[in-house]
């Protein structure tokens, strides 16, 4: 029995000496160059704007009028299918877990007597015109902090057009579109 423990840590004592020889060896035969500067340069495409300064992302959503004027409110319709879990887009339809959203462009922040906004959205002043649904949907907890809404933000710039072009469409009279 004696003899058999003998062999296990043998087996493992050679293992271990095997492995350390191995590291030596690659040390030796291995000479790794450290660059000057840490990274490296990715190429990018023609056409494309390199990041700003420092490399961060921009800091908010585009500018919504030029992106308004190739929406496509199907698309919007599509992509807004996903809000349908928490909202309703019927005229005179139920509020869900969030308000109704028929006629939202051009109506007050908090419009639904009824629903129980947030202290963050009744807060908000003026209208919900493109230029604020266009922050809203692009980062809800950045453009309301407190907002209720857990969703986290539609970044596609065109998504976010199309979106808002479909919300624009559920109107008795749709808001004019912005210059």
């Amino acid at each position: 029995m004696s003899m058999e423990w003998n062999k296990i840590f043998g087996a493992v004592l050679l293992a271990g000496l095997i492995a350390m020889l191995a590291g030596f060896a690659a040390e030796v035969l291995v000479h790794p160059k450290t660059p000057e500067k840490p990274g490296y340069v990715v190429a990018m495409p023609d056409g494309a704007a390199p990041a700003p300064s420092g490399g961060a992302a921009p800091s908010g959503p585009a500018e919504i009028a030029p992106l308004l004027a190739k929406a496509d409110a199907a698309a919007g319709q599509s992509a807004a299918k996903a809000c349908a879990a928490c909202h309703s887009f019927d005229k005179g339809g139920p509020n869900k877990v969030g308000p109704n959203l028929y006629g939202i462009v051009g109506a007050p922040h908090g419009h639904l007597d009824g629903f129980a906004y947030s202290d963050a959205i009744k807060g908000k002043a003026g209208p919900w015109n493109y230029d604020e649904l266009n922050h809203f949907l692009y980062d809800p907890k950045a453009y309301a902090p407190g907002t209720k809404m857990t969703f986290a933000g539609v970044k596609k710039d065109q998504d976010r057009a199309n979106i808002i072009a479909y919300l624009r469409s559920l109107s008795d009279s749709p808001a004019p579109l912005p210059q």
